[in-house]
């Protein structure tokens, strides 16, 4: 491998590491605030890419029947929770939150297409991205809502299970046929022997800047210190009136849009088919082990060292390439169970 080679690896390694940046932020946003490993945040990336190319194609994406189903879910749990507990002046928010929203993309994907109005490059991702939007919180008020008290082992459990079901629906919604979107540019630009695209430059500028305005969330807004005191202590951040209902769902929307914009980046450059979100929500995880579960810039090195790891592997063996990244999971938890600290367990007295 001559240098040359080295820093066209590196280039494409650093913008793979910029994609898992944004969904293990997201992992780990939602783990923190909620303990649920959201397995299925890449295929909300692939939804969004295949939402794309619908829209692209003039055609209406089926994530619009995906929306009404949980929207209609979502409300009628909220109405008979309501009901049950005589809170019946919550029912205007939740309807809002759960109903009217979500709703409102739905419609607009039915007028552009319904009149077959050909929007914009721009105006299509937007769209798209605003139909991805609303699913994450609405599997979170249907599924994950219910199971608050549960371990975090059921939940790990869940999350499978609505991995396999949204797989299973993106089949149904867009065929087993791989689509690649269309990119912002195709120009390009040389650095030396390397040649980086804008694709590329946009794609790191994304994870960057996303990055950073997730930073300052946490650091200079009410809500944003609400989710990390939620993602210290929940008990504690009750007793001080934080609602963790609440920051859970402001975690999975701010989630939802990293895995959306991840599906708005990734379209132009591979080929989506209905199950690619796995393997790209699986190598996000593995970023988001190096920083167990809560470190954010741990999370950072983690994404950016796996993206490059996979850019040499198949480099040295494309068939193991996979094999390779996901080996390196064995050494970093060996590391974690080293770094972290140790509790005995109390014996149970028998009496």
């Amino acid at each position: 491998m001559d240098a040359q080679s080295a820093l066209i690896l590196l280039t494409d390694g650093i913008a793979n590491g910029a994609i898992y940046l944004l969904i293990a932020l997201g992992t780990v946003l939602i783990f923190s605030v909620t303990r649920v490993i959201f397995v299925p945040f890449g295929d909300i990336a692939a939804l969004t890419a295949l939402t794309v190319a619908a829209v692209q194609f003039g055609k209406l994406p089926g994530t619009v029947w995906l929306v009404i189903v949980l929207a209609a879910i979502a409300v009628s749990m909220e109405l008979g929770k309501a009901v049950r507990e005589r809170r019946l002046h919550r029912v205007p928010s939740a309807l809002a939150f759960y109903a009217v929203l979500p709703m409102l993309p739905v419609l607009a994907a039915m007028a552009v297409t319904g009149i077959e109005l050909k929007l914009p490059q721009f105006g299509q991702m937007l769209l798209a991205l605003a139909l991805v939007l609303p699913i994450s919180p609405l599997i979170n008020r249907v599924v994950f809502e219910p199971l608050a008290g549960a371990s975090v082992l059921v939940l790990l459990i869940v999350a499978v299970a609505v991995h396999f079901a949204l797989s299973g629906l993106a089949l149904l919604f867009f065929g087993p046929e791989g689509f690649r979107n269309e990119p912002v540019s195709d120009a390009s630009f040389a650095i030396g022997d390397v040649t980086i695209t804008v694709q590329v430059l946009l794609m790191v500028t994304a994870a960057i800047s996303l990055s950073g305005l997730l930073f300052l969330y946490f650091e200079g807004t009410a809500t944003g210190k609400a989710l990390r005191a939620t993602a210290i202590n929940q008990t504690g951040a009750r007793l001080v009136g934080i609602r963790p209902r609440r920051t859970g769902a402001i975690a999975f929307v701010l989630a939802s849009l990293l895995g959306g914009v991840s599906g708005l980046l990734i379209g132009p450059v591979t080929t989506v088919y209905y199950d690619s979100g796995f393997l790209i929500g699986l190598k996000a995880f593995v970023a988001a082990i190096v920083g167990g579960l809560g470190s954010y810039p741990m999370t950072a090195v983690g994404a950016v060292g796996v993206g490059i790891l996979e850019s040499f592997a198949s480099y040295w063996s494309s068939s193991l390439k996979e094999s390779i990244v996901f080996g390196i999971l064995i050494p970093v938890l060996l590391w974690r169970s080293l770094i972290s600290p140790q509790h005995e367990e109390e014996e149970e007295e028998i009496g």
